[in-house]
């Protein structure tokens, strides 16, 4: 019996051994195992690392196209609305402007005022009576020196178409009457002239 427990004794003890070298070489593996795995995340690790940047800087790209596309399609929905509203604004004050002057108009009417028309309508009939004036005193001017000896009535004749002269002076309303009167006066005397003659001779 002292033999077998000997024996026995002897194979605990390699199998002591043969575990305790089995262990030392399973952590000797798992040691290098451990190495190499760190050593193939830093060779790919980098690499990994390169590739989630490229695909960042791809979808940052991506996105500022976006962003800036959406940003120029506000933009030009903000200045169409704002030249619309701009013209419309026009618009309105145009109306009003025109309102405002009809309202004036009226208004200057009402006081008697004459518009810009009735002023240059006015200015037309005295430049007109002051160039149909200035050529009556002139025919009949020469007319007098041609015949020396005249007739009152004549001279009466002349005296009046020398009035057309001062009416161009006095207000639109008086000019038409005034013109009226000088037709008259100036078909007389062309009347009185023609008498004349038959009677110098």
């Amino acid at each position: 019996m002292v033999k077998k427990l000997q024996k026995l004794s002897a194979d605990k003890k390699k199998s002591n051994a043969q575990l305790s070298s089995t262990v030392k070489d399973s952590a000797q593996q798992i040691w290098l195992a451990g190495l190499g795995a760190f050593s193939k995340a830093q060779e790919e690790g980098g690499k990994v690392f390169e590739a989630l940047v490229k695909e960042g800087l791809t979808i940052q790209r991506k996105t500022q196209a976006v962003a800036e596309e959406k940003i120029t399609e506000a933009t030009s929905r903000v200045t169409t609305m704002a030249s619309d509203i701009g013209s419309k604004a026009q618009g309105q004050w145009d109306k009003l402007e025109n309102i405002f002057e009809d309202r004036v108009a009226k208004a200057l009417a009402k006081l008697g005022v004459p518009s810009a028309r009735d002023l240059e309508a006015l200015s037309a009939r005295v430049d007109a009576l002051a160039k149909g004036s200035k050529a009556a005193p002139a025919k009949a001017a020469a007319k007098a020196a041609a015949k020396p000896v005249a007739k009152a009535p004549a001279k009466k004749a002349a005296a009046k178409k020398a009035a057309p002269a001062k009416a161009a002076a006095k207000p639109a309303a008086k000019a038409t009457a005034k013109k009226a009167v000088a037709k008259k006066t100036a078909t007389r005397a062309a009347a009185d002239a023609a008498t004349s003659t038959p009677s110098a001779s």
